[in-house]
């Protein structure tokens, strides 16, 4: 670096003693006393050729995933020129690391905060905003109420979503380190279901969520997601919610960005260290269709592929370097924008209703739930959306983080998934990046057979049969499967959609409508038998007549038990949607990324 000019003022010659000094970008301030005067200072302005170094105030701390996985289940590391790679395993960053004080404080070695060690009792909002002020914790007087960033930094994706309906939480796998934390979960005793463990922050969102509610944003450590909750009652004249709280303090820069546009087609966040691109997946025209939706295996391939702004080593965000660049003062109600700082270029989508919204941006990290690797996290930039009795709504808010089906066909979730009916999408878009604290790691642990046992069961389930190795292409093509009956060469319902081989179809695995679901669970166990089916079910239909693999039943108006001409479901179908079905064009080879 070359000095251009060096400018040197001062109000008084002969100091007496240096009291104190600090440094800021382009300027060496230098604060002297004398015994004659009071306070004043030697400001040396230093303007030079380059940009001067700063210090990172905002590490990621890494996910803690060390786990592989394809579009089902957890698999040998891949490498570079193979399906796969380029997931958030193959990306170690800073690791995870704390403290115990031994004073009910927990200190964050990776990002100088300190917690309060146990959540104690829950919380209104209000409450959880005023009790920091109060709080006397291991002597301090200056907790505060964490933000959504500061919260999100705890969370490990070592964890496992949960059954909602679980009662059982000895064998649960929360996010979060449970070694250094009293985590809790939701209490069944007051009525709450063990997934009511969501933790408050200091984060509004600047909108509202589903019907006009105040919402700030919380983190739910029991199943792995950022969402938006009411700061008061979901519904008017009603208590309102409680929630767990880990008040810190420490580090007041943490979570705040100092972004550079380099001119060149990224953007340096100096906070974090990594560089993004300035343009989305959108604006760079991928996937088949050039509009930049791409299933998660097509992501992982594009960013891994990606040359652009004369760097070729872009990579998939993992979802904590993805939530880090989210601007939660912006939302498309309030700043007719994404919530992400405007000096990035964002690709504006139509949503079901045909309104202006903004993407789904994937990660690079598998969100497992209940033993699979079928779903990934992403971070929506516009509004979080869902299906509330029949309405399209913001039910979670611009800057939430959820997690859709890694592949798939997103027009069998026509009301979308879940008690808020989140809608699915499958083929999102990407917002690459490089850099940062990061090493490529090509093995992992030993991996596990798939036996497992099902984590979460609601109480009276019934054990699940092991998976072993066996998964669905490797069941035999004829007679009895794992999960029911076959019909010739071609698979039964439970069969084909079984991925679990505890012999029926949960919720997550039904790739229906959500409500189709409800309407076939005729016994209200919360699991589709081969009796359960819709071949079974549908009256209309000739007995015994299974449709082909790859194939939906045909169905004329009124046929199928729900109507307007729908059959059945349960077909593997063909992946069709958005981007195509993931296959690698031919004569398309992964380059060997540099090391």
């Amino acid at each position: 670096m070359t000095i251009r000019s060096v400018v040197l003022t001062t109000s008084l010659v002969v100091p007496e003693t240096i009291v104190s000094w600090g440094t800021s970008e382009g300027e060496v301030a230098v604060r002297l006393r004398s015994k004659f005067m009071s306070v004043f200072y030697v400001t040396l302005t230093v303007v030079c050729f380059g940009t001067l170094a700063t210090a990172e105030t905002y590490t990621i701390v890494d996910t803690g995933q060390k786990h592989c996985f394809d579009n089902k289940f957890e698999i040998e590391y891949p490498k570079g020129s193979q399906p796969f790679f380029g997931q958030d395993a193959h990306y170690q960053g800073k690791q995870p690391s704390y403290r115990d004080n031994d004073d009910g404080t927990i200190t964050d070695l990776v990002t100088g905060l300190m917690w309060q060690k146990d959540a104690g009792r829950k919380k209104t909002f209000d409450e959880a905003l005023a009790g920091a002020a109060v709080c006397r914790v291991g002597g301090y007087r200056d907790w505060r109420l964490p933000s959504i960033k500061e919260l999100y930094s705890l969370i490990l994706y070592s964890g496992e979503d949960i059954d909602p309906r679980a009662t059982d939480a000895s064998e649960l796998n929360p996010f979060i380190d449970t070694d250094y934390f009293d985590f809790a979960y939701g209490d069944p005793a007051e009525g709450e279901r063990l997934i009511d463990s969501q933790m408050a922050t200091s984060t509004k969102y600047v909108s509202t969520t589903m019907r006009g509610n105040e919402t700030m944003f919380g983190v739910n450590f029991t199943d792995g997601r950022i969402k938006g909750y009411p700061t008061g009652s979901h519904r008017p004249g009603g208590r309102a919610k409680g929630y767990y709280v880990f008040y810190v303090r420490g580090n007041p820069a943490y979570g705040k960005n100092n972004f550079l546009d380099n001119r060149d087609g990224t953007i340096t966040d100096r906070a974090t260290g990594l560089t993004w691109a300035k343009l989305d997946s959108g604006h760079l025209k991928a996937g088949e269709k050039q509009d930049g939706k791409l299933n998660w295996e097509q992501a992982l391939r594009w960013a891994e592929e990606l040359e652009y702004a004369s760097h070729s080593d872009w990579r998939l965000p993992n979802a904590k370097e993805l939530q880090s660049i989210v601007d939660y003062t912006r939302s498309p109600d309030t700043t007719r924008s994404a919530a992400i700082d405007p000096i990035f270029d964002v690709t504006p989508i139509r949503d079901a209703q045909n309104e202006v919204n903004y993407p789904f941006y994937w990660s690079s990290t598998t969100h497992r739930r209940i033993g699979d690797g079928m779903s990934a996290c992403y971070v929506a930039f516009g509004r979080s959306q869902g299906w509330m009795r029949g309405t399209l709504m913001d039910v979670h808010g611009a800057g939430s983080q959820r997690s859709d089906p890694k592949v798939g066909d997103p027009t069998q979730f026509p009301r979308g998934r879940g008690p808020q009916g989140d809608v699915i999408a499958i083929y999102n878009m990407v917002r690459p990046v490089r850099g940062g604290d990061v090493s490529i790691c090509e093995t992992g642990p030993e991996l596990k057979p798939q036996s497992s046992r099902r984590r979460g069961r609601a109480a009276g389930q019934r054990e699940p049969r092991g998976r072993g190795e066996i998964r669905l292409e490797q069941r035999p093509p004829g007679g009895m499967g794992l999960g029911g009956p076959m019909d010739g060469n071609r698979p039964g319902f439970v069969s084909r959609l079984d991925r679990d081989g505890d012999g029926k179809v949960s919720r997550l695995e039904f790739d229906g409508p959500a409500d189709a679901f409800d309407q076939l669970d005729a016994n209200q166990d919360g699991y589709l038998s081969e009796n359960e089916s819709p071949k079974h079910q549908d009256t209309g239909a000739q007995q015994g007549q299974q449709p082909p693999m790859g194939t939906r039943p045909q169905a004329g108006p009124g046929r199928g038990p729900f109507g307007q001409g729908r059959g059945g479901f349960g077909g593997r179908g063909s992946g069709s949607g958005s981007g195509g079905s993931g296959g690698r064009p031919a004569g398309n080879q992964r380059p060997q990324r540099p090391r």
